[in-house]
């Protein structure tokens, strides 16, 4: 009997979980390690931060759900791995060791490469947990009763910036139901060289649709933006030219600034040589497991993906849910073949469907592949990428309770597109 040890209860954990232990049944052992008991959808939490969603519509216990399908869940944050051994330690004290490991652990947020930036620091407000978007709800609670300037944004270094945008949209949106907006100056700052950029050197017409949405609701953007620092309700912004040089500098106020912030490796995982690249992201092939530790298997945001052109401020490569699920589907064919002595051959197709809710509308993106040149490269917004995001929400959740590893959704979205395969 092998045992598969999966770190990280995300989109990325779960599904792996589910799917590796549906593939390998009662022959195997798969183990789930999370440092938090719960899963939490995280696309819902813009919409936590503006009171329309609750934790409890937006997360669920983890343990009672896979123990049904016969995995054992552990709650417990990865303490150190010892890749050479084979053996991971946990916050608890206990040690495990594995046959094959499964890394779906999720970026650490680095906040504090920005002085002053995020919720510890006090400077920003974010939603990149459930814990923080209810912190910053309350930010938005005092900013309602008390209106001031606004700055939404990405922060260098950044590499998931449709929530950025989703933010300012749906708070332009709730700041309107309010009856406040007109009391309410919003600048979105971003790293990206020009709007619609995405990390993904724009998709369709993202950058003219994107700027025009921007205009229509009357926020300003700073493009090139290197925040230098955050102090005393300003914001210091260095805005650069193409070459890297200093532009402009500006010294914003704000009231309620919500900026994401940029990734990397969990602390753990830092410094493992030939396991993870300087930012502590895992190197992986195109099977998806480590060159120098073949047993250990990586997918989504903790990956090592290099940007394909570097930007005038630096700017990381998304990755959204559709190209992990993708990525999780390839770890589980290429375990099952490694333990029926076969070589791994499954590859992960790394296409990008991304739907954005805009507050009472949305924007949708297909990208196949990810990274350009694209077979594929479509744009659009419409009521029913908001009303779809709901849905997603809905059938996402519904999946990690159940352990449903089939990709409906994702095809009924590629149907509706016109994209039929998704290869």
């Amino acid at each position: 009997m092998a045992t598969v040890i999966v770190i990280g209860a995300g989109l990325g954990g779960m599904s792996a979980a589910y799917e590796l232990k549906a593939e390998l049944g009662k022959d195997h052992e798969v183990i789930l390690v999370s440092n938090k008991p719960d899963f939490e959808f995280t696309p819902s939490n813009p919409w936590i931060a503006v009171e329309w969603r609750e934790r409890k519509e937006t997360s669920l216990p983890v343990e009672p759900y896979v123990s049904k399908k016969g995995i054992r869940f552990i709650a417990s944050a990865l303490e150190a791995l010892n890749p050479a051994e084979k053996i991971i330690t946990l916050a608890d004290g206990q040690t495990l060791s594995y046959d094959y490991l499964v890394l779906c652990t999720g970026p650490d947020l680095a906040f504090d490469e920005i002085p002053g930036a995020g919720p510890e620091a006090g400077g920003t407000v974010s939603v990149c947990t459930l814990s923080h978007a209810e912190h910053c709800r309350d930010n938005v609670k005092a900013l309602v009763a008390e209106p001031g300037s606004v700055i939404v944004g990405a922060m260098p270094g950044a590499s998931c910036f449709g929530p950025a945008y989703e933010y300012a949209f749906i708070l332009d949106k709730h700041l309107r139901d309010k009856k406040v907006r007109k009391n309410v100056p919003m600048t979105f700052v971003t790293s990206e060289p020009y709007i619609g950029h995405l990390g993904l050197d724009g998709v369709g017409d993202s950058k003219g649709m994107l700027e025009s949405e921007l205009r229509q609701r009357d926020i300003h953007w700073i493009c090139n933006a290197k925040v230098v620092g955050i102090a005393n309700g300003k914001m210091e912004i260095d805005e650069v030219n193409d070459d890297g040089s200093l532009k402009k500098h500006h010294s914003l106020p704000y009231k309620h600034s919500m900026m994401l912030p940029a990734f990397r490796g969990i602390k753990p995982l830092r410094g493992i040589d030939g396991l993870v690249n300087p930012r502590g992201f895992v190197i992986v092939d195109a099977q998806q497991r480590n060159p120098k530790y073949p047993n250990i298997y990586a997918a989504g945001v903790c990956i090592a993906i290099a940007p394909q052109h570097p930007t005038p401020v630096p700017t990381g490569v998304p990755k959204t849910g559709y190209m992990i699920e993708s990525m999780v589907r390839a770890i589980t064919a290429n375990i099952h073949a490694e333990l029926k002595g076969e070589s791994p051959t499954a590859k992960a197709t790394w296409n990008a469907i991304c739907l954005a809710d805009m507050g009472d509308t949305g924007a949708a993106f297909v990208a196949m592949p990810q990274i350009p040149p694209r077979n594929v490269a479509w744009f659009k917004k419409g009521k029913w990428v908001h009303l779809a995001k709901i849905a997603f929400e809905k059938y996402f959740l519904h999946k990690m309770q159940v352990g449903d590893t089939e990709p409906a959704y994702e095809r009924a979205v590629l149907k509706y597109l016109g994209i039929d395969k998704l290869e």
